[in-house]
């Protein structure tokens, strides 16, 4: 049975907001037919999409940006915490991509788990190459940069901050938070080479043991 979650759909007048505050998959967080559904349900001229995910499903990210370039509405992204992998193109896909102070963002190499023989292998790397042949052509349609130069961020596994972020192109600006600095991401990143220690879930404090 699949445990895929809900996220928030809040209508404002002209406006919308979407809250995409999970992991992007189709049983385990925020599934892509859920999305797609709740998106297409709305007809208001703008939308703000905001983003807290580490990333999940390359393909149900995909749709997602389907379904939000094909929108007539104005959809900006707000990236409120963290936008790390499959996120972080489906933020792309927006109108415009506003970063929170204290946000990260993070662009790698698709990624997978595969077993079988030596042709089973190979066949998953050339899927995988695939794959991040259409993401590069995702962040170069939106930052401008030379395709060798998004290969080669993706292949360091790049976190970028807000202001790395405008600079290279991958966000148009930065909000500012009045009341002090967004709050880290809750997310276990461990998964990722290069995740800052400071945005990494911090370990569960041990209990006293018993007398």
């Amino acid at each position: 049975k699949s445990a895929a979650k809900s996220f928030a759909v809040k209508a404002n007048g002209d406006s919308t907001r979407i809250e995409l505050f999970d992991v992007i998959d189709d049983y385990y967080g925020v599934s892509a037919s859920a999305f797609v559904a709740a998106l297409n349900g709305i007809e208001s001229p703008e939308i703000a999409l905001h983003i807290n995910s580490p990333g999940g499903d390359v393909f149900a990210a995909r749709a997602m940006v389907a379904a939000i370039a094909a929108h007539p509405a104005t959809i900006t992204a707000h990236i409120d915490g963290l936008a790390a992998s499959a996120a972080s193109y489906v933020a792309m896909a927006c109108d415009k991509v506003v970063m929170q102070d204290g946000a990260m963002m993070m662009i790698h190499c698709a990624w997978s788990i595969s077993m079988g023989n030596a042709s089973d292998m190979r066949a998953t790397a050339d899927i995988l190459e695939k794959v991040d042949d259409s993401i590069v052509k995702d962040y170069a349609r939106k930052t401008g940069l030379a395709s060798e130069v998004i290969k080669q961020m993706m292949v360091d596994e790049t976190w970028m901050d807000s202001t790395e972020a405008v600079e290279k192109g991958f966000a148009d600006s930065v909000a500012t938070n009045e009341k002090g600095k967004a709050k880290a991401n809750a997310w276990n990143l461990s998964a990722y080479d290069n995740a800052p220690k400071a945005e990494r879930a911090p370990a569960p404090t041990p209990e006293p043991a018993a007398p």
